[in-house]
């Protein structure tokens, strides 16, 4: 074969190799660890911390929702080694077979966790899953407009607000609020609740400016919004630029999450990658964290390094007294298929 020959099937085989993760850097010379997580999750500085410490290359992916994780992982993308899914997703990836068992003599940081996050129900054993952020979601509204804080998720259906509501563009939790304005569990599988929820739902679409999961808290900040269905965190950064923005959990309840650091089946580099969560956890970087994102760390001793305003503002570290009328979101199952529907008529009319 010509030298053009070979040159031409190693450039291929070099192509080929782009996009499934690996083990190491084009020259080979440091260890690469591959982190799937949210689009806004990731501290600079942290990462490059780590991989001074380590002598090793981060490479960083992002998805936007925990249905185009599973979507990217069931396509056959492969080489991730670190991933951040919510709390439920943790339940369909453990089914799915999509994750590796954590070592936990490698993670001892995990020994700081939260008491309420220690036995959570979709990995009551840590098996697979380390909890990492949490929060609660609630109303984040504007007191300059509604001096009066609102206790009930019907104020998202008052009409004195048509277009200043943003709703969640995420199909669990707008049903999630509805489902619990009814009375009813937000895991609820019964067709007849769930088609009752997309009834109240449609009534509602009128008022609603935006359905998004993504900038809300600057349309709070802006005034483009005065109430918003709202993750606690963004609404907390919103009250920085808006002072006059508050959050609230309504008096019949609302969902408690948790994002997870897992590490997937497949990951090329599973040592490095416990190495890695272990890090994320360690009080100091789990503090910067939860200080940059505004969101409560699901370690207790980080929340004691975090500023004061950030551990009291209920937005970031949901109260205790509220923690028995939140909800974790549990796979449905087959129930999926009536919540997909029903989103998808909402969306179309």
């Amino acid at each position: 074969m010509s030298l053009w020959g070979l040159c031409l099937l190693w450039l291929a085989g070099a192509l080929s190799s782009c996009g499934q993760g690996g083990g190491s850097d084009p020259a080979g010379s440091r260890p690469v660890l591959h982190y799937f997580t949210w689009s806004d999750y990731v501290g600079p500085e942290l990462i490059q911390e780590f991989e001074r410490r380590e002598g090793v290359k981060v490479v960083i992916d992002t998805f936007s929702s925990n249905e185009e994780l599973l979507a990217k992982l069931q396509s056959g993308a492969t080489g991730y080694d670190v991933a951040v899914p919510s709390d439920f997703m943790v339940a369909i990836m453990i089914q799915q077979g999509l994750l590796s068992e954590l070592d936990q003599q490698s993670l001892p940081n995990a020994s700081f966790l939260e008491p309420h996050l220690q036995a959570l129900p979709f990995d009551p054993e840590r098996r697979y899953s380390i909890p990492y952020l949490w929060g609660s979601v609630g109303i984040g509204y504007d007191a300059a407009v509604i001096p009066t804080p609102p206790d009930s998720w019907a104020i998202l259906w008052d009409e004195r607000y048509k277009g200043r509501i943003s709703m969640l563009n995420d199909q669990r939790e707008v049903f999630g609020a509805v489902l619990r304005s009814m009375g009813q569990s937000m895991n609820s599988t019964d067709p007849q609740v769930i088609e009752a929820a997309k009834e109240r739902l449609l009534r509602q679409k009128p008022l609603v400016k935006t359905y998004t999961s993504d900038h809300y808290d600057q349309l709070l900040a802006s005034g483009e919004v005065v109430l918003a269905h709202a993750w606690g965190g963004p609404v907390a950064r919103a009250m920085v630029e808006r002072p006059s923005i508050r959050y609230v959990v309504p008096k019949e309840g609302a969902t408690l999450w948790a994002d997870c650091l897992v590490v997937l089946r497949t990951a090329p580099q599973k040592r490095l990658a416990m190495r890695f969560i272990n890090y994320l956890m360690e009080p100091q970087v789990a503090a910067r964290t939860s200080e940059r994102l505004r969101f409560a760390s699901a370690s207790r001793s980080a929340r004691e390094l975090v500023n004061a305003s950030t551990r009291d503002n209920p937005a970031v570290y949901p109260p205790v007294d509220q923690l028995d009328r939140l909800e974790w979101m549990k796979d449905v199952g087959r129930g999926i298929r009536l919540y997909d529907r029903a989103w998808t008529e909402l969306k179309m009319q």
